[in-house]
């Protein structure tokens, strides 16, 4: 019996947003009365920052300083329509939106202290902190706050700006089908190095080292975690997340959702994130978010270094220390560096012999004039 060293890679291209054209975001912004701007929004937080990200965007596209810029996802039955919080769209799609929103407001505000201090509004800039005044001439300004004032209660003016991002739909080649459903993608690769017992299947995740290009991190500090983040939850999916009993003790046995195994601070690996800006042409500021991304390249990552650790390839998720051992059972033992005769789904024979023709299919189905069949540790419960 030994502990056996493997190492797995994934990488990803990963498309931002849903298919195919469309999935609109729309933001609305206005001023209150004592120059704070309020963005409101129906795109919900979900802890990955969408409030923080948005009001840097905003605070960016009006001029004005991050903490006079307020963001309010509360009801998406009064705020203005949004496809949801989902397809690592929110950066791009409600980012845009927000931008477009921002302009018209910032409009707004440059018109109405032009009609104070009696400029041309063209001729006005905004210094980030709070005022507004002539190019070229910092001593010719008005404060935000005082713009805002004005325009409420003496010009009779509403600084507000709407704005909705769409991408228009494809059109395919009429020959081909050829089509581009999206207009961005980011990219990430990864290494997992783990250790796995070979007589009690339990797996070690000792490191991970990845890459991540994510066009511009808007907010390098929230990306770095969320990327952490994401990384635990593809660790949880991969090896810990199941509602069945927990192995070897199988009591207490989890009875839903809310009491099955998750990883514990205990198990979360060093993780070394390098970050790759590569700004997109049509994303706000550059920022594509990475969104789903963070978790995706995990799963794959643990399987292919548990085969390499012990020659076990399982394509079903979590991979438990069960699994493994009914792996190793049928492998006769590890065969650390993986086997040469392929994975499980089809294309091999588990117990030694020639290896069958044709392609599997992840499933147990063969192709060609060779049939696989699933091996019945794959079809267990765990």
């Amino acid at each position: 019996m030994a502990i056996h060293k493997g190492r797995g890679f994934a990488c990803v291209n990963y498309p931002i947003g849903m298919n195919l054209g469309g999935d609109p975001s729309q933001a609305l912004v206005h001023a209150t009365p004592d120059g704070k701007f309020m963005v409101t929004l129906s795109s919900i937080d979900l802890g990955q920052g969408m409030k923080s990200v948005t009001r840097q965007i905003a605070a960016e596209a009006l001029g004005v300083s991050v903490s006079d810029v307020h963001v309010d996802t509360a009801d998406s039955d009064t705020g203005p329509h949004c496809m949801g919080s989902f397809a690592s769209r929110g950066t791009h799609r409600v980012g845009n939106a927000v931008i477009r929103a921002a302009t018209e407001a910032r409009a707004q505000l440059l018109e109405a202290a032009a009609e104070e201090m009696e400029v041309d509004a063209a001729d006005l800039v905004t210094d980030g902190s709070g005022n507004i005044h002539v190019r070229g001439a910092p001593s010719r300004a008005i404060t935000v706050a005082d713009t805002a004032i004005a325009a409420q209660f003496r010009q009779g003016r509403t600084l507000a700006g709407r704005g909705i991002f769409l991408v228009p739909p494809s059109d395919a080649d009429p020959e081909t089908g050829e089509m581009s459903p999206v207009t961005c993608f980011a990219h990430a690769a990864l290494v997992v190095d783990l250790e796995v017992d070979d007589e009690t299947g339990e797996v070690t995740v000792q490191s991970i080292h990845s890459a991540y290009e994510v066009g511009r991190a808007l907010n390098p500090r929230l990306v770095e975690q969320q990327l952490i983040g994401g990384a635990w939850m593809g660790l949880s999916h991969a090896l810990f997340e199941t509602t069945e009993p927990v192995y070897p003790e199988r009591d207490p046995a989890p009875l839903d959702f809310n009491s099955y195994v998750m990883p514990g601070p205990g198990d979360i690996p060093d993780h070394h994130v390098a970050v790759l800006e590569r700004p997109a042409p049509d994303a706000p500021y550059g920022g594509k978010g990475p969104g789903e991304m963070c978790a995706n390249p995990v799963l794959p990552a643990v399987a292919n270094a548990i085969y390499n650790a012990v020659g076990v390839r399982c394509d079903t998720l979590p991979i438990t220390p069960e699994r493994i051992l009914r792996g190793l059972r049928e492998l006769g033992g590890a065969r650390p560096g993986g086997w040469s005769g392929g994975n499980f789904g089809g294309t091999g024979n588990p117990n030694g012999a020639e290896p069958r023709t044709g392609s599997g299919d992840g499933a147990g189905n063969g192709h060609g004039d060779g049939h696989g069949t699933r091996p019945a540790w794959m079809a267990t419960g765990r």
